[in-house]
């Protein structure tokens, strides 16, 4: 539904790597401020590199979705390695930061198969300068995780947006 939280997983019922469950609060999200996200999901195979992500990025504008280009590595975007993108955010050799750390979520590759946890956790989003494109509104997000051209995770999440 537009203007509330809503996720499923959209791939294969085969997928490896399934989302269980998934809750943010505030609806509608708020930037900059606090979010709280809880999430659980598990994994039947190890994900290693290279992790392909593609994600394409919908706003609605009135009855109509718009789908965003890529901009800046935002939007509907091909990433041909988050394991890379891990590796610039968050050097190996680093502990991986909070909360990830106190629950043991990897935030390196490759992630092993199991099952992982967040509880629900407080994140502090920045002020940070987003387009103009990007800001205030309802959004529709696909992610499809893949590795060798087989699908191993797909999630759709619907959210909205308030600066």
């Amino acid at each position: 539904q537009v203007g509330g939280f809503a996720w499923e997983n959209c791939g294969d019922k085969k997928n490896p790597v399934v989302l269980q469950s998934l809750s943010v609060a505030p609806d509608p999200i708020s930037i900059p401020g606090r979010l709280r996200v809880s999430a659980a999901a598990s994994s039947s195979k190890t994900m290693a590199s290279p992790l392909k992500v593609v994600t394409v990025v919908e706003k609605a504008l009135g009855d109509l979705w718009i789908q965003l280009p890529c901009i800046d590595q935002l939007g509907s975007c091909t990433y041909d390695d988050v394991c890379t993108i891990l590796d610039n955010l968050i050097p190996p050799g680093t502990t991986c930061p909070e909360p990830l750390l106190t629950y043991g979520i990897p935030c390196h590759c490759p992630f092993k198969a199991g099952s992982y946890s967040l509880p629900a956790s407080d994140f502090d989003l920045p002020d940070v300068e987003l387009p103009a494109w990007m800001t205030n509104g309802n959004y529709r997000v696909r992610a499809s995780i893949s590795s060798g051209g087989e699908e191993l995770a797909c999630v759709k999440v619907a959210f909205s947006l308030q600066s």
